[in-house]
């Protein structure tokens, strides 16, 4: 068998309809955009192993739904363009449109106020003591009463704001 011996065709035309291909990206796109968006919101400093093991786990399911029996390149390129399109637009319309940025980025989360943690924000988020105060001492701060605010971000990273006077909390 020659190494060039294989199907040509088979590699540009399409083997499922563009359209169903369209609708498959389209569908599970939004689909994980939501589970992504309430549920995966925070990155106390990096991704821990469940998390990327998530992530992988959804990717591979994703792309079994996505694909179905689409085997061709071109089907591939549909349905990669399809999932570029929802990212930029929705990133576009997020820009523009105030009510569709509350819906694709969540609110910032105040997490320490006046030097006192709020413990039912932190629950929310599943953040521990310990991810709070290392992100703190990453900070370079010692001690907690010298927080005047700490905020976890739309993005999933914390903020932090120093008291003006260290050792008093306003």
């Amino acid at each position: 068998m020659n190494i060039l011996d294989f199907d040509q065709a088979s590699i540009v035309y399409f083997t499922v309809s563009p359209l169903e291909l369209m609708l498959r990206g389209t569908l599970l796109y939004w689909f994980l955009f939501i589970v992504l968006r309430f549920i995966l919101r925070r990155d106390v400093g990096s991704l821990g192993i469940s998390d990327f093991l998530f992530i992988v786990i959804i990717g591979d399911a994703a792309q079994n739904g996505m694909i179905g029996s689409a085997t061709s390149v071109t089907d591939g390129m549909v349905l990669i363009c399809t999932l570029v399109f929802w990212s930029y637009l929705l990133d576009f319309a997020s820009f523009r449109f105030p009510l569709i940025q509350r819906f694709t980025a969540a609110p910032r989360l105040c997490l320490v106020r006046d030097g006192k943690l709020l413990r039912k924000n932190m629950r929310r988020e599943f953040i521990t003591d310990e991810e709070l105060n290392a992100k703190i001492r990453h900070e370079g701060i010692e001690d907690i009463t010298t927080v005047k605010r700490m905020y976890l971000e739309a993005d999933g990273e914390m903020s932090l704001i120093r008291n003006d006077e260290p050792g008093t909390a306003a």
